[in-house]
């Protein structure tokens, strides 16, 4: 498994609706994972100032990411493997 950073410019979005958002992609992973493909939502970093938001996934592939970003209708700029460097 990798780790994925999955950039986004939620510029101008509600605490509700990124809230929502950040339900849908919990949701989805669990759904994909239940169905055989093994992903998981880690967290996000949200800049409500520029509306820059990073979340991370841990999965088998970038491809994987994409699937779960399109299909719960996320919007994003790119998907990138990344280091967590939680201590």
């Amino acid at each position: 498994m990798t780790v994925y950073m999955v950039e986004r410019d939620l510029k101008g979005i509600s605490m509700e609706a990124l809230g929502n958002a950040q339900k849908a992609a919990i949701s989805k992973a669990a759904e994909m994972t239940s169905n055989g493909t093994d992903i998981s939502y880690l967290r996000s970093t949200f800049a409500p100032e520029d509306g820059r938001c990073m979340c991370l996934f841990d999965a088998a592939s970038d491809v994987d990411v994409k699937r779960l970003n399109d299909d719960a209708g996320l919007p994003y700029h790119r998907i990138v493997p990344a280091l967590d460097l939680t201590p």
